[in-house]
This record gives structure tokens, C-alpha cells and sequence, in this order.
């Protein structure tokens, strides 16, 4: 019997998404093993979440220098001393102005405007939060107006960001799905986000439209023309425009590089810079360091940023420790400081990780039979799809839960990997996908994968699909062999499997 049929998805009248019922099992599984339970596999690898760290990833060593260590190289303690000077009582301890301190936003918006060539950034635009979703939670909010048809609609993709479904429910709003094309690499589709805009028209009110890029959890990275297209729409329909930079540093595909909304935008001309709102995001929790996030108004009117001011005092003010880690973030070493080499050799091993990661992740899955993936342009997960034996899906449908969830909760019992389900909100019917994080070190890439593998080739073998879809022999043989592999590299350990039905 499913584990999941013991657990309530309703709790106190709050929906639970499968995400945390899944984080809920593994907790479980690790208490278990913790207390002498055997299992087929040592421990449980998440691999299902954006968090490097917890993966065995090592952080950013200027930072925590900056923030604990006692023995400073002189850079470190230079910039130790300018930062608690801009802290009142040149404290850590301290608050701040609720949008963050005067420092902080400054160097953002230097940042900005060395990224964004040519394009001026300004402080007063600048609002430090509790990380981007904290920043995302506070315009969505604003938007928030009217009931039935006159309710504030958002367009949001499909797949999104596990949160953002949840996010957009408390804020009071409507989500809008649009559909992502997956044949094209997961890109945003002018077309689709007519169709998404037309169908929501006489069931809420559209007023605003959200984008990741790089995409979040899809990896894809839009070019100018793409970004330009959706700017023509927005301007057209008169929407709000929220765009999601958070993985701007995570850029890994071949020929792609970051451009921003707001460069793009600018580049336009008139007609559309000194028209289009835009909030952009970004975030240390979801790049290559962690620790807070801010966000940027473009043509939003003053009244309307005080009243983001205010609603950012409702959390007091970001913890300054954060706002430090961040001006580390925007405001890095430079050359001939003498931690420069140190951190330049340190994010450079994170990105080559995160690059030969995709890769390796990509070919592997792509091998699999039942499973295919687009390639990662940035981001820090791929997001591959499940073609499941008709007997499995059938089996999901008698638990009362979905294709993905199931195959999700099956690999973590069997093999103690936590994958993300797939997004469920306005996807495209029969289509299965799970989540994974890529941005781990690569022997932790690699167990996973070994357990991934050996998982799915037992599933896809357990139900016969070879021969109840006409395979042929050689494609048959082929899984055989794959899963003879993965079953020998697993032996080594002395481990027996069980069937995963």
C-alpha cells in the first residue's frame, strides 16, 4: 500500500502540496534509518530543492570569512570595516531602513548598471527583502483587487517554481497558467500567452504576467528577441511585468547568455522604456553564494513604492547579515585584492560543477528508455519527462494521486533519492516530470543517477512495457543491459533491491 494513502493532503483546511508530503516521507525514511531500520541505500539524498549547501556544495569562502572568521586577509577586513560603518552603532545586531541599508542598495545598483551596460540603476529604486519570494509575495499582493470576474488575474508558466502556485493562493490573486513549449527547450510562446490571457478574460481580471529566466525549474534562457516579443505583449495588454533573475549567474548552455528585462527593455526605446512596469528579482538564496535578495521597480509610481516600503516593515527589515552577504554578492573581490583569486577559482569551480553536472545529468536521462529531457541552458535543475506504462498511471489514479507523485515516492522508498514532482497546476494533461537538482558535487551526481537509473530500469521492466508496446528486440535488449549494469554497480555494496511496484 501507497504511503501516501496515510497522509491527509488537507490539514486544518490548508491544502499540502505533494512537495512537502514527499519532504514529510523522507524525514521519516532518515529517522528510521537513524534508529536501525535496513534499507536497500544508507541515506536519503535530496536532490529535489535548490540548495547546494545541503547537498554538499561549499559556500563562497569571502562571505564567511567576511561574516565569522578571525583571521582576515586585509580585503576581508577592509571591507569588514566599511560595512559595519554603514550598520547604526556599527552593528550586526542593528536594524535597518526597512528597504534595506543605504549601502547595500547603492552597491546594488552599481551592479545593475555595470550589468546592464549603458543602462543606469538608482538606490531609491532598490528594495532588499527576505530573499526574492519574500519581494515577489509583496507586489503580487499589491495587485490583489475585487472578487469573481473583477479578481486580479496573474499569468504564470507552466511548469513554475514549486512555491509559486502557493504563493499567488495567499497573496489573493488568480493564477493564469500559460503553457511553456517543451519540444522548444521549455520557451515562452507569444501565441500561448494570447491564448492564456483571452481564456482567463470574463473569469478574473489579467493584470499582470510573471516570468523566470533563466527558467525555474526548466533551465531555459530567453535571447533578446524572445524578451522582446514578451515586452511587446505586456505593453500591448497593459500588465505588470514580474521577472524572475534569480539564476542570471547559472548561465551554462552553449551559445546563451543572460540579457535582463530591464536592458532589453531599454534598448526598445521610449516607446516601451519609459512606459512598461517592471519588477525584476534576485536572489543570493538561489545563486551561486545564499543569503537574501532583492528587487528592482522600473516606471512604478512613487506612491506605489512607499507602499512597498511600508509593506516590507512589516518583516522589521532583512537581517543585516543577509544585507551584508548580499553586498559580498553585487560588490565581489577584485583583481589585486588578495582574496580575489581565492573567490574568482572558488565560483569558477561552482559553475564548471554546475555546467559538466547538466550535462552529465542530460545524456544520462536521455538514455534512459521512458524518459527524455531538454538540455539546461542555466539554472540549477533539469526537468526531465516521464512516459510511464499505462498499468502505472492506472495504479496512480487508484491511489488518488498523480502519475509523478507516485513514481517520486517510489524512488524515494526504494532507493532513497527525493526528486520534485512535476508542476500540477495547468500542465498539459497525461504529460510526467520530475525535478532534479543538478547543483551538488559530482560523486553525489553520481550515486544519484546510479540509484535513478537502477529505480526506473526495474520499473519500466517490471511492467512489461517492451513487449505490451511492440518494442523490438535490440530496444529490449537494451534495457536489459542497462539495467544489468546499474545492478552490478550496485552489487558491489552488497545491496538487494526490491520491486518497485
Amino acid at each position: 500500500m501507497s504511503s501516501l494513502q496515510h497522509v491527509n493532503p488537507i490539514v486544518m483546511g490548508i491544502t499540502v502540496s505533494p512537495q512537502c508530503v514527499l519532504e514529510n516521507l523522507a524525514a521519516h525514511i532518515t529517522q528510521q534509518i537513524a534508529q536501525g531500520a535496513q534499507k536497500p541505500f544508507e541515506q536519503v539524498i535530496d536532490v529535489s530543492s535548490g540548495d547546494p549547501q545541503k547537498m554538499g556544495m561549499k559556500p563562497i569562502s569571502f562571505v564567511r570569512k567576511l561574516l565569522k572568521d578571525k583571521n582576515l586577509p586585509l580585503d576581508v577586513k577592509q571591507r569588514a570595516k566599511r560595512l559595519l560603518e554603514a550598520c547604526d552603532g556599527e552593528s550586526v545586531g542593528s536594524y535597518s531602513e526597512s528597504s534595506g541599508l543605504p549601502h547595500v542598495r547603492e552597491r546594488i545598483a552599481e551592479f545593475i548598471s555595470r550589468r546592464d551596460a549603458g543602462v543606469p540603476s538608482y538606490s531609491k529604486d532598490i528594495f532588499v527583502c527576505n530573499g526574492s519570494q519574500k519581494g515577489l509575495m509583496v507586489a503580487v499582493k499589491l495587485l490583489a483587487f475585487g472578487e469573481g470576474k473583477t479578481r486580479t488575474g496573474v499569468l504564470t508558466p507552466t511548469p513554475c517554481p514549486q512555491s509559486l502556485p502557493m504563493l499567488i493562493d495567499e497573496a489573493g490573486v488568480k493564477q493564469v497558467p500559460y503553457q511553456l513549449i517543451e519540444e522548444r527547450g521549455w520557451a515562452v510562446d507569444i501565441d500561448e500567452l494570447q491564448r492564456a490571457l483571452k481564456s482567463a478574460r470574463g473569469r478574473c481580471a489579467p493584470r499582470a504576467i510573471y516570468i523566470s529566466n533563466p527558467g525555474n525549474p526548466t533551465g531555459h534562457v530567453q535571447d533578446r528577441k524572445s524578451i522582446q516579443a514578451v515586452i511587446r505583449f505586456v505593453a500591448a495588454e497593459r500588465l505588470l511585468l514580474l521577472v524572475d533573475e534569480v539564476y542570471q549567474d547559472t548561465v551554462c548552455g552553449h551559445h546563451r547568455e543572460f540579457v535582463s528585462y530591464k536592458k532589453v527593455l531599454f534598448e526598445m526605446g521610449e516607446e516601451f522604456s519609459q512606459t512598461v512596469q517592471l519588477i525584476s528579482f534576485h536572489s543570493l538564496s538561489s545563486a551561486c553564494m545564499r543569503e537574501a535578495g532583492y528587487m528592482e521597480t522600473v516606471n512604478v509610481d512613487p506612491e506605489v513604492m512607499r507602499v512597498i516600503d511600508t509593506a516590507l516593515c512589516i518583516d522589521i527589515n532583512t537581517p543585516i547579515t543577509g544585507q551584508l552577504a548580499l553586498e559580498v554578492m553585487v560588490n565581489p573581490p577584485k583583481p589585486g585584492e588578495p582574496s580575489y583569486d581565492t573567490f574568482t577559482q572558488e565560483m569558477l569551480l561552482v559553475q564548471a560543477t554546475l555546467s559538466q553536472n547538466a550535462q552529465r545529468a542530460w545524456q544520462f536521462l536521455n538514455d534512459l528508455p521512458g524518459m527524455s529531457c531538454q538540455p539546461a541552458m542555466g539554472g540549477i535543475y533539469l526537468y526531465p519527462r516521464l512516459h510511464l506504462p499505462s498499468e502505472f498511471i492506472e495504479q496512480a489514479k487508484t491511489l488518488e494521486v498523480e502519475a509523478q507523485v507516485l513514481y517520486c515516492q517510489k524512488l524515494l522508498e526504494k532507493e532513497g533519492v527525493l526528486v520534485g514532482p512535476g508542476c500540477q497546476f495547468g500542465g498539459r494533461s497525461g504529460n510526467h516530470h520530475f525535478r532534479l537538482c543538478v547543483l551538488c558535487p559530482p560523486h553525489t551526481l553520481e550515486e544519484v543517477l546510479n540509484h535513478l537509473g537502477t529505480f526506473h530500469l526495474r520499473l519500466m521492466d517490471s511492467f512489461l512495457l517492451c513487449t505490451r508496446d511492440g518494442m523490438d528486440r535490440d530496444k529490449k535488449q537494451n534495457i536489459v543491459t542497462q539495467h544489468q549494469m546499474c545492478t552490478v554497480s550496485r552489487g558491489k555494496a552488497g545491496k538487494c533491491l526490491e520491486d518497485p511496484q
